[in-house]
Parts: C-alpha cells; structure tokens; sequence
C-alpha cells in the first residue's frame, strides 16, 4: 500500500538464498524478499533504477498499433545476487544500465555504476555473479545490443564496486549475457555469449572458446551443479546443453600447459550393477542422454597428435593387457572413456554365428595401469574400478560370477583352437586321400573320425535363420557364457550344472580327439612324407 506501480520485467529475475533455502527473492523496480518462500514479503530497496519517466509510457507503445504485453516494461531489475559468503551482501542489475549493491540486507544500497570505466551509460546490466571465494568480489555484464551495440562488457570488482576492471579480451566473440565462477578454483570462469562460451583460467586475463562438442549458439544463462561438477548452459535456439563434470579445468595452470601429455585425476568408477535392457524413448521425448558411467581418461595434449603411433592400453596391477582403446589426439583437453569390459572370447569357425561369443568379459573392481604409448614416449596414470556400493552381493558372490565368467571365456577359446587344428588336420588328411585310391582309403579313418568330432562340436549345417541347425558344444557353451558374465547376479545352482555337463562333454570330446591323433596321424604322415607333401604343422599334431 502506497507504492507506485510495480514494473517487472518481461523476464524478471529470481534468486533463491544458498543461506537461507527459504528465502526467495524478486525484482520489479525494486527488490523484494520472502523468508517463507513467497508466502509474505518486504521490500528491501528504494528504486533502484534510473526511474527515467520517459522510458516508462509502456501504455502508449507501439507506434500505428498498440503494444503493451508486458514485455515493454523498463526501469526494472533484472538480476539479483546473494553473496554465498555473505546474506547481508546483495547486487542487483537494471536493465537501464545500473549495478546497485548492499552491504546491510537491503538497508542502505550504493549504485556503483558510475565506478565502471567505458560503459556506455545505461547499458542493460544482464548478469552480477556474487563470488563463492571472496564476499567483496563480483562479476558483471552487460548487453547494448539493443542499441545497436554488440560489443563485449565484462567487468570484475574486489571491493564491493568501488572499482572495476574491464575483463574483456580480443579473444572474446559477441556481446556477453552471462558469467559464472567455479565454485572450487578462484579465477576460473565461465562466460556466455552470442557466439558460444569462452573460459578463462587466470581470472579474465585470457579467454579460449570452449568448442568441444559445444556449438557457437548465443548462451543466456550458466549456472554449475555442485555435486556433480556439471556445467548448464541455458541457450537461444539450442536448448539446455550440459557439459559433463568440468573438474579438468581446475587442474590447468601454465605449468601443465607447458607439458606435452599431462594426466587429469579421476574418481574411482562405480561399476553399477544394472543392464541397458528396457528403456525406450519417441522422436516426441525430447531428453538428453544421461552422462556416461564409463571411467574416463582425460588427459591434455599440448600439441595435436599427427605423426607416428599412438595408442591408449588398460593393463592390470600385473601388467597384463586388458583392452586397447583408441586414443583422442586433439591439442587441448581429450577424454577417452572405458566401459569396464575387456574382450569377446574368439569363437570356434563353425557354419553360423554363435551369438553368445560376441559378450566381452567384464573387469573385476580393482585398481589398473592407463599405459599412452605416443611415438617413441610412453606415459602412465591410473584408474580405479569399485563395486556398486549398492548392490545386493557379497564380494564372495562377486568372485564366484567373475571365476565362472573367465572359465567359460577360456573353455571357449580352448574350443576355438582345438576346431582349427582339427580343421588343419582335416584339410592335411583330404589332400593326401586326393592323392590316391589306396591313400584315399587310408586316409577315410581319419577324415570320419574327426569330422565325427566337429559335427560334436560345431554346427556344420544349416544357416542363421530358420534353416538352422540344434545346437552343438560350441552354441551350448557360448549362450551359457553369455547369460553369466553380460549380468551381476553370481551364477545359479543350475548354471553351475550346465557349466558341469559342458565340461564332461568336452573333456570327452578332447579324449577322443587325442585318441584319434594317435591312432591315425602317423600313418598319414608317413605317407605324406614318401610322397612330398607337406607334414602338419607341429603345433597341429
């Protein structure tokens, strides 16, 4: 009661209190807070605008036809800022070019404006960003756009807006809307533009367009998740882009830019024990995928990498090779990710595919050597695979899937070597039954035997649709293989059966492989010997 008209932005600012979570506030012309989150209010300012009477005839805009939606208002607040350090320290930005800030929660407020050097007067204030490291300390920018004015205005002040200085660089591209400190690293910030968004390490000293998978797209707004380290950009036409844990950047310093690879520090993965199995989504679900939960290597390249090899190996404590990924060889920050999975199991040639044998197995939790091989120069980091703190096994549990899971892979493997030394032996024995009648009738023993054998355990008819034959040791063993190491649950009683009946079947099928190569590969060889042709090899008898 009493006041003047309200004038509110068409997008008039809120701000929620990190010091007080109920605390709320709101700008028109002046600023208003509620402690119990909108449920009464007090004014806390004056007019904090130029309150230039010419700029407020909102009622007769327009020209020929009149315009008055709300969006025409002027002589508003636009931005609100709470010092996280600080509840009493608050700024606040018009739109008609003033920064005003309090040092008393809104008792007495000083308008710094005329502090700022080559603003142009009463250019809109878009953005004050209270810092997180030093209650006197603020960001500011500005946008004259509107009047014709694209150049950038950024500014810093140190001692609660009794000066400011410019942080604008030739490095920066378009008018600037939004800025935002890391809440972790002083002097690590996050500016928005027409154009994209620009970083700066040493704060505003220098600025570097962030290109990486972020389009040139005008940003409004920057906020950062604390928990998460994430970055989120609110932009003109693009929607909300998130950058995925900017942790990296607070490492940088002229030190590592000077180096040629240098290591981010990791976190200790999670390996979460669920399956992609399930979700689906419409062309009418407009959602961003979730970050990935692989374990990341990040790394800074000082250079891009051009000429000679260059490769990325996971080993274990062992030294052992895991996997190899492929390597990013940009200059800047690279982030390469791995998903915890090692190899698939080679499979026996047979007729048709063995679905099974495409499941890689999975890493166990452990620690594990990140070994980059870049020319001639070899360097090491580490990452760390942890279980889900979640889950429902024990470590026992845990240990019984991951042995059951290798002993399949390797029975699987053993398999796929055995049918390729029984298929050498095979196309050695029909080469010299070609030879002659009498070797042919020599050799018919052998070939029966073992082609016996493989139809035992390989499928050697049929095809991979509905021609296909029953399944053989090979498929049995694989679709066991698969249901176990592609989950988390330790295997079942009856799995553990299966696994039981698969290995009695092929160490029958080894028995009776070694019992035909000793009864029948001599005399072939023999023959093969008075007659020129080319023994087996050693490795294949």
């Amino acid at each position: 009661q009493g006041d003047p008209k309200l004038r509110f932005n068409w997008n008039a600012p809120m701000a929620i209190s990190t010091n007080n979570p109920d605390r709320f506030y709101m700008g028109s012309q002046f600023v208003h807070k509620s402690d119990d989150m909108g449920d009464t209010w007090v004014k806390i300012s004056g007019d904090l605008t130029t309150n230039n009477p010419a700029k407020q005839n909102q009622e007769d805009s327009g020209g020929l036809s009149k315009d008055n939606s709300g969006a025409e208002n002027h002589c508003t607040v636009f931005t609100i800022a709470e010092s996280t350090l600080d509840e009493n320290v608050i700024w606040a930005g018009t739109d008609d070019g003033n920064v005003q800030v309090t040092k008393d929660g809104g008792k007495t407020w000083t308008n710094t404006t005329p502090n700022i050097p080559g603003l142009p007067p009463n250019t809109w204030c878009y953005h004050i960003e209270a810092s997180a490291h030093d209650k006197a300390v603020a960001y500011a920018v500005f946008d004259g756009h509107t009047k014709n004015d694209t150049n950038p205005y950024v500014y810093k002040t140190a001692d609660y807006g009794k000066t400011w200085t410019s942080l604008v660089t030739k490095d920066i591209y378009g008018f600037a809307r939004n800025i935002q400190e890391d809440f972790v690293k002083p002097g690590l910030l996050f500016l928005g533009t027409e154009f994209g968004l620009f970083v700066s390490i040493d704060d505003g000293k220098n600025w570097s367009q962030f290109s990486n998978n972020m389009p040139a797209t005008a940003v409004h707004f920057i906020d950062m998740h604390k928990k998460t380290n994430d970055l989120v950009m609110a932009t003109h036409g693009r929607g909300i882009i998130i950058i995925d844990d900017i942790s990296p950047l607070r490492e940088i310093n002229q030190e590592v830019l000077n180096k040629e690879v240098h290591f981010f520090k990791t976190k200790p993965t999670i390996i979460v024990e669920e399956t992609d199995f399930g979700p689906t989504a419409t062309e009418m679900e407009f959602v961003g995928p979730n970050p990935s939960r692989d374990a990341k290597i990040s790394y800074y390249l000082k250079k891009k990498h051009i000429f000679g090899s260059m490769n990325i190996e996971i080993q274990n404590q062992e030294g052992k090779k895991m996997i190899e990924l492929t390597p990013g060889k940009s200059k800047g920050i690279n982030v390469v990710t791995w998903n915890g999975y090692t190899r698939q199991p080679k499979m026996a040639k047979a007729k048709t595919l063995s679905f099974g044998g495409f499941t890689p197995l999975r890493a166990p939790a452990g620690e594990y050597k990140v070994i980059m091989t870049k020319g001639k120069e070899t360097y090491e980091t580490s990452l760390s695979l942890v279980p889900d703190p979640n889950s429902l096994w024990t470590d026992a549990d845990r240990k019984k899937l991951e042995d059951v899971s290798k002993k399949l892979f390797d029975m699987s493997e053993e398999l796929a070597y055995m049918v390729y030394e029984l298929d050498e032996t095979l196309a050695h024995a029909e080469k010299i039954s070609a030879t002659s009648s009498s070797a042919k009738k020599m050799s018919k023993p052998l070939i029966d035997e073992l082609t016996k054998i493989k139809e035992s355990l390989v499928i050697t008819t049929g095809d991979n649709y509905v021609g296909t034959a029953d399944k053989q040791l090979r498929e049995k063993m694989a679709d066991l293989y698969s249901k176990v190491a592609s989950g988390f649950t330790p295997p079942s009683a009856s799995e553990l059966e299966n696994l039981k009946l698969l290995e009695d079947t092929f160490n029958k099928a080894k028995a009776d492989y070694t019992l035909t190569k000793s009864r029948r590969i001599g005399k072939i060889e023999s023959y093969g010997a008075k007659n020129g042709i080319e023994q087996i090899g050693r490795a294949h008898v």
